[in-house]
């Protein structure tokens, strides 16, 4: 049970956990759940934070794009009415979620980030994200995963 899937479940949301057998030389986290769980990496979102800077949006946010896609900064910073974003870095990501590097999760973190949530979930029945550890993804409605981090859809990645 991580923090996660422990806010999932507190909330009464629709939720299914999947696990597999996470690859420590895997070149990337999300894609690595795609192939494993044999979904269209469509469905599959990775959870990158950010640091936004300028226009009352100094801070930290959560931003989760499709794992086949990159996150476009500037549409993370205009959605967010901020000047500037760029990627935490890996030890601030980590402090701030209380969870590891390719297993961060946007639900059960330590503190509530600002979230962004690219607008292609809206598409999906249901989306996969990490369930707060590698090997280890929750799947569940986007206006649920939405709902439960107080995020706002935008188109935020890019290919």
């Amino acid at each position: 049970m991580t923090p996660a899937i422990t806010a999932a479940k507190r909330a009464g949301v629709r939720h299914s956990v999947h696990r597999y057998d996470h690859d420590p030389g895997a070149e990337s986290y999300g894609m690595e759940a795609a192939d494993k769980l044999h979904l269209d990496p469509a469905r599959v979102f990775k959870t990158l934070v950010a640091a936004v800077t300028g226009a009352g949006g100094d801070g930290f946010a959560v931003a989760l794009v499709p794992v086949a896609h990159s996150l476009d900064l500037k549409r993370l910073a205009s959605a967010l009415g901020a000047k500037k974003a760029e990627m935490a870095a890996v030890a601030d990501a980590e402090r701030i979620t209380g969870y590891q590097v390719g297993g961060i999760s946007p639900l059960g973190q330590k503190r509530r980030l600002k979230t962004v949530i690219d607008a292609s979930a809206s598409g999906q029945a249901t989306i996969f994200v990490s369930a707060g550890r590698r090997g280890l993804q929750i799947e569940l409605a986007p206006a649920d995963l939405a709902r439960l981090t107080n995020a706002i859809s935008a188109p935020i990645a890019t290919e």
